[in-house]
């Protein structure tokens, strides 16, 4: 089986049962595809398998911390996935913020922190996708995140000091897709 239908099968097991997040999954997935020119072709499908699976640790059977990159990280190896794609899932979107604040960075770092646009992308297709699937710019995304937590809640005090350095992941993957355009 092919990598990208194979993780949109594993996501469609794990996350439809979600509910909402399926719809969060499915647009995260679809915003990847239209982000792999940032890419060379070599990673497109794992940019795409990655979108696809970074949040199946919210799904019941996977989770076990409750902080859902490292629960489907883990997951993940234990299936024997692709190690790149495993650690794509456990570092997407701020990961290593989050786990700082959870005090899980030690668990965390059992997966290596890949700085590249492959990971700039995951987290554009991510942080540019709603909670039920709309468009929404990356300061609104995180408007929208901080509005749902408690300024005393990790989640909330990971956004206070992912979001500048977030946005340089964001900024870089649309310059890269700028560049790759036709002049």
């Amino acid at each position: 089986m092919e990598l990208v239908p194979q993780a949109a099968e594993t996501a469609e097991r794990f996350v439809a049962p979600l509910g909402r997040r399926w719809l969060h999954v499915q647009a995260v997935a679809s915003r990847a595809t239209e982000l792999q020119e940032a890419l060379p072709p070599e990673d497109r499908d794992t940019l795409i398998a990655a979108a696809w699976l970074h949040d199946i640790g919210y799904a019941e059977e996977v989770g076990h911390t409750r902080f859902h990159p490292l629960d489907g990280a883990r997951y993940l190896r234990e299936q024997q996935w692709p190690e790149r794609i495993v650690n794509l899932v456990a570092h997407h979107s701020g990961a290593r913020f989050e786990a700082a604040e959870r005090g899980l960075d030690h668990e965390l770092a059992e997966f290596p922190f890949e700085d590249s646009a492959l990971l700039d992308a995951l987290v554009t297709a991510d942080l540019t996708t709603g909670p039920a699937g709309q468009r929404l710019t990356y300061s609104g995304r995180i408007d929208e995140i901080l509005s749902r937590y408690a300024p005393d809640d990790p989640v909330h005090r990971t956004w206070i000091k992912a979001r500048p350095v977030l946005a340089e992941a964001v900024a870089r993957t649309e310059r890269r897709l700028a560049e790759d355009q036709p002049k």
